[in-house]
């Protein structure tokens, strides 16, 4: 609890600072309260503390919410070179993203379905102003528009499916309603119906098919460091807190929503992977990546148990790694190429900046599931448990789609290869690009190399 309120602390102070005009030292103030923030979970390992039946430090929440801060000091350091020409405001979008966060770290330690929904709403509503934090730029105000609409649309479906749990179990623990669905020996049609507008609302936060139509929009429209975030952080939050839930409350039930996961997953594969393959837009392109990996994602929701805890919070971990080095490298480019973020305009980043182009392709052939890189070992153990499980046809399903999937990740790294027609300045990245790009490389050929790091954790 002690690392929410801090991060909770550091937004308010963030806050301030632009008032009290000492914009240059919020950063690293930042900065070092994450850092303080890890250090004050991990000092809770293998304690288990509940705080008011509220919310509980097991080392799952312990895992996921290092692993949360973790992502958001890499892209606090990105923000450095992102936002190095917006002094203006910057401290206002740093208090955002730290409020956001802590929604975050509370969506993977909530013990009751009222700090659930607090936590999924403290997260969304400041993604909702950063989505369009560039107020002269239409495709920002458009995409702040769009998700806040379809994150009402989520929330009611989320507050309507709570409101039928309770009503049936009596209770908003989690303890109380995992105790309900044991000991009852019928359990009204009005409940089951509760479970699935849960997994309706959960389906919507982790952009999942069918209702994953709002997020090519929306992160094309927001600013690259927020598309960044909603990639990563969101997408970690919200499949920790939908393991969370299900794993402990409804498994076993599970025969009754498992053929709903397994739809989701396939026709969010399918829809992610295929759509990408005609996308002109990197950034739209990686959107439908991001798609697409939720429904291997959601393939472990589908096995449950314990084993499927380890294989998310690894493949989370190293599709955040990837993630943060694919979206700062589209970063660097589009600065350098007036905006563009086509195909094209990474064409000759080879012979520009050799260091930019070397780590893209590393991130590119890590989402692709090329080994030896982290990529490849979370569908490697995502694949192993489901077939444990007895899913074999659909790990053959999810097989066909990481070969689909080469073709558009090998498309951007064949482009950065291939000579440029136009005159274009060297890249002359900054330090803190730099920097973030070697800690995310590192990151994710260490997971590739000793995926014990973290398959052992949980």
């Amino acid at each position: 609890m002690k690392s929410i309120v801090l991060l909770s602390l550091l937004g308010v102070t963030s806050m301030f600072a632009g008032v009290f005009n000492y914009r240059k030292l919020i950063l690293p103030i930042i900065l070092i309260g994450l850092a303080a923030a890890i250090g004050l979970l991990a000092d809770q390992w293998g304690t288990n503390k509940v705080f008011f039946e509220m919310a509980l430090f097991d080392n799952y929440a312990i895992a996921f919410s290092c692993l949360l801060i973790s992502v958001a000091f890499l892209i606090f350091t990105l923000a450095l070179y992102h936002y190095r020409n917006e002094s203006d405001i910057v401290t206002d979008l740093y208090a955002l993203f730290l409020f956001a966060l802590t929604g975050g770290v509370l969506m993977t330690s909530f013990n009751n379905l009222v700090m659930l929904f607090l936590g999924i709403e403290i997260l969304s509503i400041p993604l909702y102003v950063l989505a369009g934090s560039r107020r002269a730029d239409l495709a920002s105000n458009e995409a702040a528009l769009k998700y806040f609409l379809m994150g009402a649309f989520a929330t009611g479906f989320l507050l309507f499916g709570i409101a039928l749990v309770y009503g049936a179990s009596g209770t908003f623990d989690m303890a109380g309603i995992a105790a309900y669905v044991q000991n009852s020996k019928e359990i009204p049609d009005f409940f089951y119906i509760g479970i699935v507008l849960l997994i309706v609302a959960l389906l919507f936060k982790v952009s999942a098919a069918p209702f994953h139509f709002w997020a090519p929009d929306v992160y094309q429209g927001s600013p690259v460091l927020v598309t960044t975030f909603m990639s990563t952080v969101v997408k970690i939050a919200a499949f920790a807190a939908f393991l969370r839930l299900f794993n402990y409350c409804f498994t076993p039930l599970s025969g009754y929503y498992d053929i709903i996961l397994i739809a989701a997953a396939i026709a969010t594969l399918l829809i992610g992977n295929i759509t990408a393959l005609y996308q002109q837009s990197v950034k739209r392109m990686l959107a439908y990546s991001g798609i697409s990996h939720a429904g291997y994602l959601l393939i472990a929701l589908v096995v449950m148990g314990a084993s499927a805890t380890s294989v998310v919070f690894f493949y989370s971990a190293a599709y955040a790694a990837a993630s943060l080095i694919a979206f700062s490298v589209l970063t660097a480019v589009m600065e350098n190429k007036e905006g563009r973020e086509s195909f094209e305009s990474f064409k000759g980043l080879a012979k520009n900046n050799p260091l930019l182009a070397l780590c893209m392709s590393i991130a590119m052939l890590s989402l692709a599931g090329i080994p030896p890189l982290a990529g490849f070992f979370g569908k490697y153990f995502l694949f192993a448990t489901a077939i444990k499980d007895g899913f074999l046809w659909l790990v053959f399903v999810a097989i066909f789609n990481s070969l689909v999937s080469l073709y558009y990740y090998l498309r951007v790294i064949v482009n950065m290869y291939t000579t440029s027609d136009e005159e274009t300045p060297a890249f002359k990245p900054n330090y803190a690009l730099v920097v973030m790009l070697l800690i995310t490389v590192g990151v994710s050929l260490a997971l590739g190399f000793y995926p014990d790091l973290l398959m052992g954790l949980l």
